[in-house]
């Protein structure tokens, strides 16, 4: 009986990590990774190193000393004998305001120049490429400078509302804008359920968030019941009441007012002050990411088949309910991804706020924090850990929409 021949196995050689396919990329990335080590192991000892020679050491504990400064923006209790910490947090509070009202502001102004320039009226499609190019070829530092000296140098000063002055007050005279900044009527509470009025606003998100929520299930059966039986029920009364009436009882129960400014002296009192630099670097930032915003629109409608347009008209509905019904949300998978981009560099540009006077925590934290105590590295760590998680969180939440606005394939 004969017995099959068997090849006999081949012993590893080290060769085989180098030209093997199946150990060449294992190889490559432990090599890599080995590199990456002994580099951050470098940087870390010659950083050490350096601090040593310079007589100082590695500590976050300045964050507890009193800072000395004032800040002009602030969204919550803080004065020059808060710590450093403090000083640090009012600065990525008023970072996160202006990059929350900047990035829902430039959306809207990207989404309607966007469409408007692909509009078949002449003037409307010119004016919008104006605006457009315009923005987008100027650097952003000068915008911002340019809307700040308006705003300070051709606005009235606020003892020119006085009576018998040059100046009077807009909109049933509740708001006014001098060249100290705008001032509109701010909401107080009487008698709100904690003594913080910070945390009187946060119940009220907090209620907001959850009857959005509720309207969200609402809206789910009514999907539900329109997939089932071809008819869709009317929810929109109940829609407005769950967005209107829990908040609306809370804000009875605090016992809500609006607070109108007037002026006083030499100066308007109460209300709410909005600052010119705050003003300025919102506007700025919303016009010029507005424009990349609205070639982005342009772009993800023109990435959408004629035919569709075509056949929206056939079925007999307007341009205007076309757009909103059948181009826009097909040209959404094209238009969030960079969307995302615009958005994160908008959050990052707001550090130019230092030119203009703005508190940000590139000015506090980064700025004058750093100044004073001498902590430079940590600081700048600090600064650079907030500004990397807040574009991860705006990545995160963007990229979960984006997933639920792409084609669900079989």
């Amino acid at each position: 009986m004969s017995t099959p021949n068997v090849a006999p196995k081949k012993g590893f050689k080290l060769s085989q990590l180098i030209y093997d396919t199946r150990y060449r990329s294992i190889t490559i990335q432990v090599i890599a990774m080995i590199l990456v080590v002994l580099g951050l192991y470098w940087l870390v000892n010659n950083t050490i190193q350096n601090l040593s020679a310079l007589g100082k050491d590695f500590d976050f504990g300045f964050l507890s000393q009193p800072a000395g400064y004032d800040i002009n923006q602030r969204l919550v209790e803080y004065t020059s004998q808060s710590t450093h910490g403090r000083a640090a947090f009012v600065g990525i509070l008023n970072t996160m305001l202006v990059a929350f009202l900047g990035c829902v502001l430039a959306t809207f102004l990207g989404v309607i120049a966007g469409v408007l320039r692909l509009s078949k009226n002449w003037i409307v499609s010119r004016l919008m490429a104006v605006y457009v190019e315009g923005f987008r070829n100027v650097p952003l530092l000068l915008w911002i400078i340019a809307i700040f000296a308006l705003m300070t140098e051709s606005m009235p000063q606020p003892r020119e509302f006085k009576v018998g002055g040059d100046a009077s007050m807009m909109l049933a005279d509740s708001v006014a804008v001098t060249n100290r900044g705008v001032y509109v009527p701010g909401i107080v509470f009487e008698n709100g359920f904690l003594a913080s009025p910070v945390m009187n606003w946060v119940i009220l998100g907090v209620i907001l968030i959850v009857s959005l929520f509720v309207i969200r299930i609402v809206r789910r059966r009514a999907d539900v019941v329109q997939e089932s039986t071809g008819v869709r029920p009317t929810t929109w009364y109940q829609q407005l009441a769950l967005l209107i009436v829990p908040v609306g009882v809370v804000m009875f129960l605090m016992g809500a007012q609006l607070q109108y400014p007037y002026i006083k002296g030499f100066n308007f009192t109460d209300g709410i002050h909005l600052r010119n630099s705050l003003i300025a670097l919102w506007l700025a930032l919303s016009l010029y990411t507005g424009a990349f915003i609205a070639e982005i629109v342009r772009a993800g409608i023109l990435a959408i088949s004629k035919g569709q347009s075509e056949a929206a008209f056939a079925l007999g509905l307007r341009p205007n309910r076309t757009m909103n019904l059948v181009i826009l949300p097909q040209a959404m998978r094209v238009i969030i991804p960079p969307l995302i981009s615009q958005y994160l560099n908008l959050t990052k540009n707001s550090s130019l706020a230092i030119a203009v006077g703005y508190m940000d925590v590139r000015s506090t934290l980064g700025g004058i924090t750093i100044n004073q105590t001498g902590r430079e590295l940590e600081g700048m760590l600090l600064m650079a850990a907030f500004y990397l998680a807040l574009s991860l969180a705006i990545s995160g939440v963007m990229n979960i929409y984006n997933n639920r606005t792409q084609l669900q394939e079989r």
